[in-house]
C-alpha cells in the first residue's frame, strides 16, 4: 500500500491542492491527515474535497488547532475514515490513531487517555501484518522534540509496547520530513509538505 501522509496544514488551501495533485500523480491508495488541518475555529472548509475530487480516500485525526468535533463534521460531510481514537483495517493494513495533544489547548488529550485510546485501537488491528499508528503529537525522547516542545510519554510508550511498523506524527513544524527509528518503529514527522510512505 502507498500512502500520502500530511498534517499541520492550517487552512493552506494551495498546499492541499498540491498534495491532492501529488496523491493522484503518485497513485496513492490512501491519504492520511494527522491533524491541524484548520486554524482555531474553522471547520476545514475546502480542505478535504481536493482529495475526494481525485478519488482519494482520506483518514483523519484532529490536532491541537482543530476544533472539538471536527472529525465528526468531516465524516458526515466527506465520508472520511475516522481514526480519531479509533482504528481501521484498510487494504489489509491496520491503522490506529489518537488525535489532540498533551498540551493545554483545544483538543487536549492527557497522556493517560492517549495511551488508552492507542492501546484499544491496537487491539482491533493487532492481527494485521502491518500496523501504522497515527498521532498529531510526537513522541517524548525522540530527536523530533530536541528542537522544540516536549512530546508525549504515551506515544513513546505505545511505540515500545505496541510496536507499530510505522508511526506518523507532526505538530513540530521545524522537523517536517524528519525520520528516525525508535525500537522497531519507523517514526515520521510528516508536516505540511507531506510524505509518500510505502507500507
Amino acid at each position: 500500500m502507498k500512502l500520502l501522509a500530511a498534517g499541520d496544514l492550517h487552512d493552506d488551501h494551495e498546499g492541499v491542492r498540491k498534495l491532492a495533485e501529488e496523491a493522484e500523480k503518485e497513485g496513492v491508495d490512501l491519504v492520511v491527515i494527522n491533524g491541524d488541518i484548520s486554524n482555531f475555529g474553522d471547520l476545514a472548509k475546502g480542505m478535504i474535497k481536493p482529495f475526494l475530487d481525485r478519488n482519494k480516500k482520506v483518514a483523519f485525526v484532529a490536532g491541537n488547532h482543530d476544533v472539538p468535533g471536527i472529525t465528526e463534521v468531516l465524516k458526515e460531510k466527506y465520508d472520511i475514515l475516522d481514526i480519531q481514537n479509533k482504528s481501521i483495517i484498510y487494504d489489509g493494513v491496520g491503522i490506529f490513531g489518537c488525535g489532540g495533544a498533551n498540551i493545554l489547548h483545544m483538543n487536549f488529550t492527557s497522556d493517560d487517555d492517549m495511551f488508552t485510546y492507542l492501546s484499544n485501537g491496537f487491539r482491533y488491528v493487532k492481527a494485521a501484518k502491518k500496523k501504522i499508528m497515527v498521532t498529531h503529537i510526537h513522541p517524548k525522547g525522540s530527536m523530533i522534540e530536541k528542537f522544540s516542545f516536549p512530546g508525549s510519554e504515551a506515544v513513546t510508550r505505545a511505540i515500545y509496547e505496541l510496536r507499530p511498523d510505522i508511526h506518523i506524527c507532526g505538530h513540530i513544524h521545524e522537523m517536517e520530513g524528519f525520520e528516525e527509528r525508535m525500537g522497531n518503529t519507523r517514526v515520521i514527522c510528516v508536516g505540511s509538505r507531506g510524505k509518500i510512505i510505502e507500507v
